[in-house]
């Protein structure tokens, strides 16, 4: 049936209830009209379907999928290629398992290395990020199932994310936050994109015209459908208004009486809302015809390999000392670390994966010509100290040749609700380390994390190889690496600093209280630390390899850049040319240097070829927040190629005409700014760049249906405040246990409003506005507010039922 008609024949009363998620994972279906359900998963690394009844809290277990390495680790391939070929590989096992929507990749900017997702997030830089999603959407989508890139936009911290305000100028959510999606939309076009939790200036993402009118419609030409986080509706109609076409996942019928409300009102017109059924009638009937030609099963070991080859093109080889690696043949080797018996494959959350099979450093080492002298966990995992354990780890230190130490961030630093509180390697880690050392000086690191930390214990390791979060296969990764048969090639998405002081937005992150203040703007990761010479650890794109390359010959014109890459070492591999655009006295500030394109490519052993890397329409662009537009700035442009942001091997130049005419900014109004030193950006100059009064984040006193439940600390009601210390008491003891209870940090972090969107319909918004009531104070108010609620949506809920029966 042609979708016009289908919407004609639909009435409003199911055109309301449509655009609500009919339980946790599948939409509403009307068998009246031949609509079916389409069903939603989680799975940006593997896919996490449900065996039991779907809760988005992960209470049933999943279906046993391919755990891939996670995005951030997929980004130090810099392989768009691969990207793609993990993309169809995760769209097949999805088709497989009836799923229709992938909820995935996410791209999300790394704004400071504490965000407790970044590990699911692909870099610190906008056009990596961008280009390594649409390498996944095109790959997913391929198999006729819609990728779901998100979270749009600029969600970069997990505390309080569901009642949080990220506050930025308009060129900083354009060329920082923004381009990543732009070109995962333009060069992906995926068939979903999913809105974030947060607030954007004030206005929450998933009801912000600008965003995803002005922005992802009209200037990008999106014409996929907008799917609510889950929970992350705050008032459905405005969603409505602004375009979002499903609420997720089932806040039951209150949402759709809501939307027949506001017609009746005249706060939402029937072409707004027909033009939100009609798209989501589109993505539901296509993926059903889609669904009829899916593949009943896929290979469990070809996608093993897949996940395997995909962290041996992803690992870095942060250090290698006297060349210690590649390990010789028939070398003694002690294998110490809790990771080589159970590894960390993968974060913790909405992502987490049960993997068809998981390989182990203690099960691999047999494969390999190694003579193993033992192998022992050498430190608790909970990060307690362990004396028998330690004594058993420096004895067999001391009889081996070289050790392999596994090490790294534990569950509970990396995890969906939670940012770390540091940058720091568990203490008991690293004090093994410098025992380690004290015995046997050559020390091979295997570092598993999936984001940045402080290194000050590196000088302990001859080779550091970070492994990131390999998924399923990465222990047979990492000692293909470490013996040779694969050469690591992988260059870092993200800076290392030496502290965690030394990033941009250390005085920043995170909010405090509701509004997260973006004060360092577009000087996010490299583009701070080489524009305010502060000296890293190691830089954006950094990587070694077991071989040598040289560059030469670079010529740049208005297409491209072209140079020569050669490798002139005695290994074949890989190397990762990245082109760096910079504009040195510029009238317009900006970083010294900004990724702008990059190539991966193989040489033989001796081999030379030519590369070209095109310009395309961002490579000299920047956001004029005077006449709201795009534009180029006139001036002689640095051209540069390097094998990191720090190692430029050629320059050339390129002089540009530009098309600005009004400047946007005084610069004696904004002196941090351009001098790029903006960890203490004072109010003053920070209103000067938002063009308008920073907003207070601080709360009034009573809480409403929009503050989250842990800010109960601030409630008038004792009985509120008893049940914030006990939450609280539950998320201190589930920490202390080494891993996060997803249940209790979700509930922690979850708004009032939540708990009506979340609930399945059992709970409405009245009951919600009741419970806020209570909680201010007004206990008996509040109560008789619920329970007359409660009666009330049962009946109405019923009344609507029959409605939709009886069409």
């Amino acid at each position: 049936m042609e979708i016009k008609k289908l919407l004609q024949e639909m009435t409003t009363e199911e055109k309301a209830a449509f655009l609500s998620g009919k339980n946790v994972w599948q939409t509403r279906d009307f068998k009246r009209l031949g609509i079916p359900s389409i069903f939603c998963s989680d799975g940006p690394h593997g896919i996490r379907k449900q065996a039991g009844a779907g809760d988005h809290l992960g209470l049933n277990a999943s279906l046993p999928a391919t755990c891939f390495p996670t995005a951030a680790t997929i980004a130090n391939s810099w392989d768009e290629e691969l990207g793609e070929e993990l993309g169809a590989a995760l769209g097949e096992e999805a088709s497989v398992q009836d799923v229709n929507v992938l909820l995935g990749p996410g791209l999300n900017i790394k704004r400071s290395p504490l965000c407790g997702r970044n590990f699911e997030y692909f870099s610190e830089d906008p056009y990596l990020s961008g280009k390594m999603a649409a390498s996944y959407i095109r790959g997913i989508q391929s198999q006729g199932v819609y990728a779901c890139p998100k979270h749009f936009a600029v969600n970069s911290q997990e505390l309080r994310r569901m009642a949080m305000d990220s506050v930025l100028d308009e060129r900083t959510l354009r060329e920082i936050y923004l381009t990543g999606f732009e070109i995962a939309v333009k060069e992906g076009h995926p068939g979903s994109i999913m809105s974030s939790y947060n607030e954007v200036n004030g206005v929450y993402a998933n009801e912000n015209k600008h965003l995803l009118q002005d922005i992802l419609r009209k200037e990008w030409g999106f014409d996929g459908i907008v799917i609510t986080d889950w929970g992350g509706s705050n008032d459905h109609v405005q969603g409505v208004a602004a375009g979002s076409n499903l609420e997720m996942p089932a806040p039951g019928l209150d949402s759709a009486r809501e939307i027949l409300q506001a017609l009746k009102e005249k706060k939402l017109t029937m072409e707004e809302l027909d033009s939100c059924v009609e798209d989501l009638l589109k993505a539901v009937m296509t993926l059903s015809a889609k669904a009829k030609n899916k593949k009943t099963s896929f290979s469990k070991e070809e996608h093993h390999e897949l996940a395997k080859k995909a962290a041996e093109q992803s690992a870095v080889l942060l250090k290698n000392i006297d060349n210690i690696l590649p390990l010789a043949p028939g070398t003694k080797v002690a294998v110490i670390g809790d990771f080589a018996v159970e590894p960390r494959y993968q974060g913790a959350g909405s992502s987490m994966v049960n993997p068809t099979k998981l390989e182990t450093m203690e099960q691999v080492m047999r494969n390999y010509d190694l003579e193993v002298v033992g192998i022992c966990r050498g430190y608790q995992r909970s990060g307690e100290e362990d004396a028998v354990m330690k004594k058993e780890a420096l004895d067999l230190a001391a009889n081996a040749e070289v050790v392999i130490y596994c090490f790294g961030l534990d569950e509970l630093s990396e995890s969906e609700g939670l940012d770390r509180p540091h940058m720091r390697i568990p203490q008991n880690q690293i004090e093994l380390l410098k025992a380690i050392v004290q015995v046997n000086e050559n020390v091979t690191g295997i570092l598993s994390a999936g984001a940045a930390v402080e290194m000050p214990w590196h000088n302990c390791c001859k080779a550091i190889l970070h492994g990131y979060l390999y998924g399923q296969a990465g222990a047979g990764a990492m000692m293909n690496i470490l013996t040779g048969k694969v050469n690591p090639s992988g260059h870092l998405n993200e800076t290392y600093p030496l502290s965690y002081e030394d990033t941009p937005a250390f005085r920043y992150f995170p909010s405090a209280q509701r509004i997260s203040q973006y004060r360092e703007s577009i000087y996010i990761g490299y583009r701070y630390f080489a524009t305010g010479k502060v000296k890293v650890q190691y830089p954006f794109g950094y990587g070694l390899s077991y071989t040598t390359f040289e560059y030469s010959n670079i010529k740049a014109t208005e297409k491209g850049v072209e140079f020569t890459l050669t490798n002139t070492g005695k290994y074949d591999g890989a190397e990762v040319a990245q082109l760096y655009v910079g504009l040195p006295n510029a009238i317009v500030f900006r970083p010294e240097k900004e990724l702008k394109g990059f190539k991966k490519v193989f040489l033989k052993s001796g081999e030379s070829r030519q590369i070209f890397i095109p310009f395309d329409d961002k490579t000299f662009r920047y956001w004029n927040v005077k006449t709201n537009r795009w534009e180029t700035e006139m001036g002689t442009y640095h051209i540069m190629i390097g094998s990191n942001v720090e190692d430029i091997r050629l320059e050339a130049e390129l002089s540009l005409e530009g098309t600005t005419k009004e400047y946007p900014y005084n610069p004696a109004k904004l002196p941090y700014y351009y001098t790029g030193i903006i960890q203490q950006i004072s109010d003053q100059e920070f209103e000067e760049l938002l063009g308008r009064p920073i907003p207070s984040g601080k709360w009034s006193g009573d809480l409403d249906r929009n503050d989250a439940i842990c800010q109960m600390y601030y409630a008038k009601s004792r009985l509120a405040r008893l049940i914030y210390k006990c939450l609280t008491y539950l998320k201190k003891k589930s920490e202390e246990k080494g891993k996060p209870d997803l249940n209790i940090l979700f509930i922690y972090n979850m708004p009032f409003r939540g708990i009506a969107k979340m609930t399945n319909g059992a709970v409405s918004r009245e009951m919600v506005d009741g419970m806020v009531m209570a909680v201010n104070g007004h206990l008996f108010r509040g109560l008789k507010k619920i329970i007359g609620g409660f009666f009330a949506n049962i009946r109405a809920n019923k009344m609507y039922e029959e409605k939709l029966k009886n069409e």
